[in-house]
């Protein structure tokens, strides 16, 4: 599955018009998109130096610093929608930027790599760590700090009350997978709300 096709799918989770913070924007691609087909403003945050280069190459205004301090320079509801697109399996504490998240933002939108995608299950069962589009790095050179399933972060959604306004998974061709998401979805796809 593209970054192109993840890209598509959660622009269409954006309002029109929205303020948005993309948290690990990376080169900026999406929040791009977002203002190029959406009409949407805001900020990105990246830490890696030539991520934030791309980022003001394209206009894009980009802070840069490191999720792990907290979002503390913002006001509640500062934005429309928070975007983490594969960014929470690289933070030391999820649950800590998740309610950051929820409290800067009036929804939020989480995409992530689903580690019980039948295609890892079986790897697991034969003994090996998988390798896929998804999880495309050996075992001992991820910059994953955890993995996580679509089963497990709704838990920890309603653990931290948070209401899934909508949730599917992705298949490895971009297409929403609504029936059996766990098994069926390479990638997890929330869309949140305080409650």
């Amino acid at each position: 599955m593209s970054d192109r096709l993840i890209q598509e799918t959660i622009a269409q989770l954006v309002p029109h018009g929205a303020r948005v913070l993309d948290l690990g924007c990376g080169d900026g691609a999406l929040l791009a998109h977002l203002r190029a087909t959406r009409g949407c403003q805001g900020y990105g945050i990246e830490l890696d130096d030539a991520q934030v280069l791309a980022c003001l190459k394209r206009g894009l205004d980009v802070l840069q610093f490191n999720l792990e301090e907290g979002l503390s320079m913002f006001a509640d509801d500062s934005f429309d929608v928070v975007l983490q697109i594969d960014t929470l399996q690289h933070l030391r504490n999820a649950e800590t930027m998740l309610r950051e998240t929820a409290r800067v933002g009036r929804s939020a939108i989480v995409a992530f790599p689903n580690f019980a995608h039948w295609p890892n299950r079986l790897r697991v069962l034969a003994g090996r760590m998988p390798v896929t589009k998804r999880l495309p790095y050996q075992w001992y050179d991820t910059p994953n700090i955890r993995v996580g399933t679509f089963a497990d972060f709704e838990v920890l959604a309603q653990r931290l009350g948070l209401h899934v306004d909508d949730a599917f998974g992705l298949d490895e061709d971009g297409r929403r997978v609504r029936r059996w998401p766990n098994l069926l979805g390479a990638t997890a796809v929330f869309k949140l709300t305080q409650r």
